[in-house]
Formats: structure tokens, sequence, C-alpha cells
């Protein structure tokens, strides 16, 4: 009998979420990076095993919204709470219970959602702080299954993935057997640029920067991409694009390699730096920048 179920991984920003479905699907479907709030859209990733299909829905971290771009990502975890089967709440096994996740738990509650509670890091921590988290969440709810783990090394991902299971329903799949994911190939090629971005320069101009594929060209032997870089001020143009053009040509040859792997074809990038100034405050160019408020049903 073919099983499925939609899961939300939740949390705050910068807990390791986005590397938890890339391990739990075994593929590079999010982008991963240090600095917090990735993620900014739903991100779906797919694992169909033996009669079982599971349909992982990586969320942006919560977080205090300081814009309209903002309040999206904020509503996007709501609105993703609100349309699943169950969730798995990733956190920090260094960090107590904040406001953010009492938060998130709220809604867990307000929705009657079965969840996982996935301490991750604990490759950083240490056995008394794993001990004290896990006693301090378990007093805010009545978590299905609460399970230790280092998504980055891989460790405990196989008891999350057992024990998702079980919160899955007998009915058919909603996707084929080899589907990674639901994301339009233009989006998985503008998240891998942004990724390049965030992972090459300072924190102040990642997030504000956003990646807009205008032509997507496939032949037989080769994939054409031109992309424009959307950031707010005429100062970070000049560092996305660098000395002669390096760190353009830098994150064009990056992302190249990742995206060769991922389309299994030979790529070209044309990058493209652009201006709008203030955009994550302008519904307008938010909408534009593929942020579609429509999606939030």
């Amino acid at each position: 009998m073919k099983r499925t179920g939609f899961i939300a991984i939740v949390g705050r920003a910068n807990v390791g979420k986005s590397t938890l479905l890339n391990a739990l699907t075994g593929e590079k479907i999010a982008i991963v990076s240090k600095k917090p709030q990735t993620t900014r859209n739903r991100i779906t990733g797919i694992l169909t095993k033996g009669e079982d299909q599971f349909v992982f829905m990586d969320t942006p971290g919560m977080l205090k919204s300081r814009n309209k771009l903002g309040d999206f990502m904020v509503r996007t975890v709501n609105s993703t709470i609100g349309g699943v089967d169950a969730a798995i709440l990733v956190v920090d096994a260094d960090y107590a219970p904040g406001d953010i996740e009492r938060g998130i738990i709220r809604k867990l509650e307000q929705n009657k959602l079965p969840t996982l509670l996935c301490i991750n890091k604990i490759d950083r921590s240490s056995p008394e702080k794993v001990a004290n988290c896990i006693k301090e969440y378990a007093a805010l709810f009545d978590f299905a299954s609460v399970i230790p783990a280092s998504a980055l090394k891989e460790d405990g991902v196989s008891i999350i993935l057992e024990e998702a299971s079980k919160l899955l329903h007998e009915g058919d799949w909603f996707f084929s057997e080899d589907a990674l994911t639901d994301q339009p190939e233009k989006n998985i090629a503008a998240e891998i640029i942004r990724e390049k971005i965030l992972r090459l320069l300072d924190n102040e101009i990642p997030h504000g920067t956003a990646v807009v594929i205008e032509e997507f060209k496939e032949t037989k032997d080769l994939l054409s991409i031109r992309a424009e870089i959307f950031c707010e001020r005429e100062a970070h143009k000049r560092i996305l694009i660098g000395k002669k053009g390096e760190m353009l040509k830098k994150i064009g040859s990056y992302a190249r390699e990742d995206m060769e792997k991922f389309f299994d074809a030979h790529v070209y990038i044309n990058l493209w730096v652009k201006v709008k100034e203030n955009w994550r405050d302008n519904d307008f160019l938010i909408q534009n920048f593929g942020f579609n408020k429509d999606d939030l049903t």
C-alpha cells in the first residue's frame, strides 16, 4: 500500500534546516550557508523509498521581520505549517527555547500537527547541553519523537526518516517515483547563484541581493543561462563585480560547477548586476523577483 505525507521543516534561522533537507533526500535541493536567513521561499524535497513518498518542505528561518521581504518569509512559514500533515522542528542543541521557538510551537499546537523534534548540531555540543535541551523542549510540547542529530555529519538522519515514516498516511503519491523537487529549473539555477554570493561576500551584501533568471535555453549539448543579480546600492554592485570583474567571474564559475552536477549538462552562465534600491521593502519588486504572495494559500 502506497503512503505519503507533506512534512514541514521549521525552526529559527541558521539551525540547519536546509542541511537536514539535503541529508534526508540525499540530494542538494536547498542552498546551504553559514549565514542566517539563507532560505527565502518554500523549498520542496521529495524522497520515494519503497512504498513511501516523503514530501519535505524546507521553510525560511523564523525571524523578527525588519522589512517586507521578512514579512513574506514569516507568512511563508505560517502558511506552510497550516497546509502539511506533519512537521519537524529543528533546534540548535546549544540553545534553550526562545520566543521564536515558542511561537512556532503555538502554531504547531493550533494546527494539531504531529511533530518530530530534531536536536541538531550535536557534533558541536556536549551531552549535558543536549540533555538539557531535550528536557526543556519536552516540557513545552508532546513531540511524536525526539532525535538528537547532526545533519551536517548525517548522524541521526536515518532515525529521523524512520520516525517520519510513522507520520505518513495511506494514499497515492503526488509526484513521480524519480522526482527530487517541485522547484522549476529556473528557480534552482537562481538559488545556486545566490548560494555562491552568500558564501563569497560579507553579511550585508548577500541579504540585499536577489537573482532572476532572464534566459534558460537548453540544447542537446549546452544549457545557456543569463541571470541578473539585483542589489540595493551602487557600492554593493561594485563589490559584486569586483576588480576587473573577478568576483563576478568567481560567482559564475562556482555556480556553473554545481549546475553541471545538478542538471548533468554543460552550462554557460552570463551574469549581470543591477541596482534596485530598497527592493526588500517594495511589494512590486518582491513579487517580481519571485516571492509570490499568491502562493501563500
